[in-house]
C-alpha cells in the first residue's frame, strides 16, 4: 500500500463527523470519535503563517505526522508540541490468511448488542459506534467466540480493494485463546468474499501484544505516523 493509499483507505473506513480545507490543511471535526478524526494534516506546502492559522482554527491543535511530514514535526516540537500514540499500520493479502474455525467469528450489521457491549466495556462508546455508522459501502462488524461464549468484536469496511480492520477487542477472559486471532482470519474471508485483496490495519506501536499477533499472520509494517499535541 502506497502512503496515499493508506491514508485514503482511513479516511473512509473511520471518517471524521466533518472536514474542511483551510489552506494547506485538512482540519477535521471528529466528534468524540478519536484523534484520527480529529487531527489536521498538511496537504500542500505551509509557512508559519498557515500553521498559526490551523492553530486558531482548532480548539484543541492536534497534528497528524506522517513520514513526509517531516518540517511539520520539527515546527511543532519547536512550539511546544508533544509526540504521542506513534501508530503502525500493518497490511497483507486476504488470500495468505486460512480461515478460521466454523462458528469462530461471524460477521453482521448493525452491531449486536453483545458486539456494543463487548466495545462499551473496551471503552469504545457511541461516539466511535458513529464513526461506524458514518462509513459508506460495504462494512461489518465481526463478532468473535471462545468457550462457546461471546468474546471479541471488530469493526471492517471496505474501500476499493482495501478492507480496513479497526476497533478489535478481546475481553480479558479470552485473550490468548486465539479469538483475535480468529476473527481477523474472518475478516479476510469476508473481505476477499467482498472483492478486496488486501487486509489493513492501524496499531499503536506501543501494544507489542497486537503486534506480535499480526506478524504471526504474515501481516508487515507498510506505514507509520505520530500525532503532535500541545
Amino acid at each position: 500500500m502506497t502512503p496515499e493509499a493508506q491514508a485514503a483507505a482511513l479516511e473512509a473506513t473511520w471518517p471524521p463527523a466533518a472536514s474542511w480545507v483551510l489552506g494547506p490543511w485538512r482540519l477535521r471535526d471528529g466528534a468524540g470519535g478519536g484523534k484520527r478524526v480529529s487531527a489536521a494534516t498538511a496537504e500542500g506546502p505551509w509557512t508559519e503563517a498557515d500553521l498559526v492559522a490551523a492553530e486558531a482554527a482548532m480548539a484543541a491543535p492536534l497534528f497528524t505526522i506522517r513520514p513526509q511530514d517531516g518540517a511539520l514535526d520539527v515546527a511543532l516540537a519547536a512550539r511546544g508540541y508533544a509526540v504521542i500514540d506513534p501508530v503502525v499500520i500493518y497490511a497483507a493479502p486476504t488470500a495468505q490468511f486460512t480461515p478460521s474455525p466454523r462458528m469462530a467469528a461471524f460477521a453482521h450489521w448493525p452491531p449486536l448488542n453483545i458486539a456494543t457491549d463487548l466495545w462499551a466495556e473496551a471503552g469504545i462508546g457511541p461516539a466511535r459506534l458513529a464513526v461506524m455508522h458514518r462509513v459508506q459501502g460495504h462494512k461489518i462488524a465481526l463478532l468473535g467466540r471462545s468457550a462457546d461464549r461471546a468474546a471479541g468484536v471488530a469493526f471492517v469496511a471496505l474501500h476499493g480493494t482495501t478492507a480496513m480492520l479497526h476497533a478489535l477487542e478481546v475481553a480479558p477472559p479470552y485473550r490468548r485463546q486465539g479469538c483475535a486471532q480468529n476473527i481477523l482470519r474472518a475478516a479476510a474471508d469476508w473481505a476477499s468474499g467482498h472483492g478486496a485483496d488486501t487486509l489493513a490495519l492501524a496499531v499503536t506501536e506501543a501494544n507489542h501484544g497486537a503486534r506480535a499477533l499480526y506478524a504471526s499472520q504474515g501481516m508487515r509494517g507498510v506505514g507509520q505516523y505520530h500525532y503532535r499535541q500541545k
